[in-house]
């Protein structure tokens, strides 16, 4: 994302939202809100653009969501005016650990980001709705998502914001306190933190991964961040190698 300022990016955003919708002939969005920023950002602003009432938000809880988060999404979407749906996946991942033997919490945590997908996809097909995905560009470069789980979507309204960017935004549009302060996590396992199995602080990341597109050499984005080149090296191989879930697959030209 350019650096321009916060009303042009807000505007762009919405813009983005209204005309991929009216494009698509959809009657409206649907939002898996989590409790987290970025899902509770993308509603916001999907409220914003087409009216709360083409908005619906459905929480998924399972046996790793955080007390309290039904509580708060539920109050966050009667707050902002949009409909509100809650589906339980648990018995769903359940089914699919008897089926597969998943054999830890990471092929556990794909399979309830897919379960996830599944439920949004069921009411966007519906009632002729359009998956909006809560993916920020931090996470997208990192790999951090499960493809075809919490990376499927229809479109990304944050996906050009890195996650530093997502928190400006997000006080920018006054976004409650409870949202602000929660720490980031998908949630798949109890005590999930984004930032502990990244390894790096999302404000470090940022410096990092801007650095990376904006071409600056890794001497240069480590002495920026005070770190070392083999950590900046690393990310950047990291980029690099989770390119595949950003993209299409590939397929050979004839």
């Amino acid at each position: 994302m350019s650096e321009e300022s916060p009303p042009r990016t807000l505007e762009r955003i919405l813009d983005f939202i209204s005309d991929t919708v009216e494009e698509a002939g959809a009657s409206g969005v649907a939002v898996g809100l989590s409790g987290g920023i970025d899902s509770a950002l993308v509603s916001r602003l999907c409220a914003d653009a087409l009216g709360a009432g083409r908005v619906v938000n459905v929480y998924m809880p399972s046996e790793a969501s955080p007390e309290g988060d039904r509580e708060l999404t539920e109050s966050y979407s009667r707050d902002i005016g949009s409909d509100y749906r809650v589906v339980p996946i648990q018995r769903m991942v359940d089914a699919f650990d008897e089926a597969l033997g998943l054999k830890d919490r990471v092929a556990r945590g794909n399979v309830m980001a897919r379960c996830r997908m599944t439920v949004l996809y069921h009411f966007a097909r519906a009632e002729d709705l359009l998956v909006m995905g809560t993916g920020n560009k931090s996470e997208l470069l990192m790999g951090y998502f499960t493809k075809h789980g919490d990376g499927a979507c229809d479109a990304l309204p944050i996906g050009g914001l890195y996650k530093t960017q997502v928190y400006r935004l997000a006080r920018q549009l006054s976004l409650p306190e409870s949202v602000l302060s929660r720490e980031p996590s998908a949630d798949l396992w109890a005590g999930q933190s984004d930032e502990d199995e990244m390894g790096i602080s999302y404000e470090d990341l940022d410096v990092v991964l801007q650095g990376i597109e904006g071409g600056r050499s890794m001497e240069d984005i480590a002495e920026a961040l005070g770190a070392s080149i083999t950590d900046v090296a690393d990310i950047k191989q990291r980029v690099a190698a989770n390119r595949h879930k950003r993209h299409p697959p590939p397929m050979p030209g004839f």
